[in-house]
């Protein structure tokens, strides 16, 4: 029992003893450092004599200070000298124009010479006076001279030189606009691009929208084409006419799904309900039998009718 518990806690593998022996070394080594240390290291000792001589240094340095401050403030202050204000020029009131006053009137008037010049320079660039209070938007003046100078402010007339009107000029090279009818079943891409609120876009797709219906047979259908307003139908409308009614009719008891499904008024649902009424009951006798098909309602049929053929 003995000799099996000192197996299991004091018997260790070569590993283990590794391991024992360098924590051991490592507390040793931690435990006699302090002493190690104290042989290298030695504390740096300050001669009081030294230190006292740096203390000395440092009083100098604020001697020299002082007395810097005492020169800068005896050299500069005492030779600085007040602003002098500038001298008040002796004004004289008079009635003055302010388009056509000299800069040596300006000066009279009280106002400083840089001034009067630059009042000269605005006049000189096609700057007015149109009335007494528009010297307030002179930059310098101060408020005191402008209100005292107003009274005395005289504005001449200034003409107003518009160029003369030329009736036969403009009247005789206007020439209103013409627009021309367009035949919706025939009309080009310039044509219709002819006609006021339509471009190229708009003109494309009203063509491209008569292609797939295989032909418009009614006016009014041209306002169904893809992003056309109907503010801009109504101003075309007047312009659009119909000479050739005959459309592209498709014969349902021949065409197949994806022949019927492409066309705008019956796509896939109703292409696919005529095909199966047809396999089931025969071939179609006239176009009126397709609203025996529950899903084709009078709107539908009254849309497709005139593109829809028995023979």
């Amino acid at each position: 029992m003995w000799k099996q518990f000192i197996n299991e806690y004091f018997v260790f593998t070569r590993k283990e003893r590794r391991g024992i022996i360098f924590i051991i070394l490592l507390i040793v080594t931690v435990s006699i450092f302090p002493f190690i240390y104290s042989y290298f290291y030695h504390e740096k000792i300050t001669s009081p004599n030294k230190f006292k001589e740096e203390i000395a240094a440092l009083k100098i340095d604020s001697a020299k200070a002082k007395t810097y401050g005492k020169y800068v403030q005896n050299e500069y202050y005492n030779d600085y000298t007040p602003y002098k204000k500038r001298e008040t020029i002796k004004a004289v009131s008079f009635q003055f124009d302010p388009n056509t006053a000299t800069i040596e009137e300006w000066v009279k008037l009280g106002i400083r010479e840089k001034i009067a010049q630059n009042i000269q320079k605005y006049i000189s660039k096609g700057g007015k006076f149109y009335k007494p209070e528009d010297l307030k938007k002179i930059w310098g003046i101060p408020k005191q001279d402008v209100d005292r100078l107003i009274p005395f402010v005289t504005i001449a007339a200034i003409p107003k030189n518009y160029p003369k009107f030329e009736k036969s000029a403009y009247a005789d090279n206007y020439k209103p606009r013409v627009i021309s009818i367009v035949n919706i079943n025939s009309g080009d891409t310039a044509a219709f691009i002819s006609l006021p609120g339509i471009g190229s876009k708009l003109s494309q797709r009203i063509i491209s929208f008569r292609d797939k219906l295989g032909g418009f047979h009614s006016v009014d259908q041209v306002a169904e084409t893809y992003l056309l307003p109907d503010s801009t139908f109504q101003k075309i409308r007047p312009y659009l006419t119909l000479d050739n009614a005959n459309v592209k009719k498709i014969n349902i008891n021949l065409a197949t799904i994806d022949e019927m499904k492409i066309h705008p008024y019956i796509r896939y649902q109703v292409a696919n309900a005529i095909f199966n009424y047809r396999n089931q009951h025969g071939n179609f006798n006239s176009i009126e039998e397709v609203k025996k098909i529950m899903i084709i309602t009078d709107d539908i049929f009254d849309k497709m009718a005139p593109y829809l053929a028995v023979k």
